[in-house]
């Protein structure tokens, strides 16, 4: 099994992201989401979305392998309360699922701060990150 995060805005065009957007508050969708490959659609247990910045996703048992849960997030970036109401909430669900393998992928680029001119970067282990702003 192959476990990754991308963040899909960049492969879209305005008029895609617009029409996505669109037809998600018709069915009132909000929030994050998984892929699953269909090869491992037996093996999806369950997909809650715990709060509109978390999602946790549940794999079944595959033979001798023990359970998974994937928790995926989108921190957010708006101001110091919300980020923390957020990372409590993560601790909480992290703390309350009894999965043998717990992951947590997502976009964890929550840079709260003064304004930065938009040409500075900022380079970190993970890569080269413009600082967002609110």
């Amino acid at each position: 099994m192959t476990i990754c995060n991308h963040n899909a805005n960049p492969l879209a065009s305005e008029a895609a992201i617009e029409d996505l957007i669109t037809q998600a508050g018709k069915i009132n969708v909000d929030g994050v989401g998984v892929l699953v490959n269909t090869s491992m659609t037996k093996n999806t247990d369950s997909f809650e979305q715990l709060t509109t910045r978390i999602g946790r996703l549940q794999m079944r048992r595959c033979g001798s392998t023990p359970t998974l849960t994937i928790f995926v997030i989108y921190a957010p970036i708006s101001s110091y309360e919300e980020v923390e109401v957020f990372c409590m909430d993560l601790e909480k669900f992290y703390r309350e699922d009894h999965a043998f393998y717990n992951v947590i992928i997502g976009d964890f680029n929550a840079k709260i701060g003064p304004v930065r001119m938009p040409e500075e970067l900022h380079i970190k282990t993970h890569g080269v990150t413009r600082w967002r702003i609110p």
